[in-house]
């Protein structure tokens, strides 16, 4: 569920969680989910710079954010264990280009959980046939990957295909959402 308010200038929380998909990177503001990836710790701060983010500086964190990081890792933990197959958080996405938040806020409904589509399928179903490539740089660019499930979309040549967290982050995704 989108937030309505704007996350700019808002202070961001950021925590760092475990995973069996390695290190995810979460990032709240008082009202938004507007991060939860791999990347390092200096990347995120330049993402968060690019859109006008502020961290919120050691020690000084909301309770607001600390609620709400707390129920995004809770979430994240029952997903990866199999108990949940999707995420009831508000999110803003302040970090997505345009036609980057289009294209992932489209997943949910487009690839359903223990489903994939091809690049190209996606494209198609955003009215942009020939956008496949788009598609595939607009997901890679993913600022909520897990909970806006990137991790669904696959190139047509059945291969695995890219994700910010590694081919075997992307492959444990998918095998635990066809066990399910």
């Amino acid at each position: 569920m989108p937030s309505s308010r704007a996350a700019t200038q808002a202070g961001v929380a950021l925590t760092v969680r475990d995973t069996v998909l390695g290190e995810l990177r979460l990032a709240a503001t008082d009202h938004a989910l507007v991060y939860c990836g791999f990347q390092g710790a200096a990347e995120v701060a330049r993402r968060l710079a690019r859109a006008g983010l502020r961290e919120t500086p050691a020690g000084t964190r909301t309770p607001e954010q600390t609620a709400l990081l707390d129920t995004a890792a809770r979430q994240l933990a029952a997903y990866l264990a199999g108990r949940r197959r999707d995420f009831a958080l508000p999110f803003d996405l302040a970090l997505a280009t345009p036609f980057c938040a289009e294209t992932v806020r489209a997943l949910d409904a487009l690839v359903p959980y223990g489903r994939t589509a091809t690049y190209g399928q996606l494209a198609r179903a955003l009215g942009r046939p020939g956008a496949a490539r788009a598609v595939g740089t607009a997901l890679g660019a993913n600022p909520l990957c897990v909970v806006l499930p990137c991790h669904r979309v696959v190139p047509a040549a059945g291969r695995t295909g890219g994700y910010a967290g590694g081919e075997r982050a992307k492959r444990h995704l998918l095998d635990l959402e066809r066990s399910a």
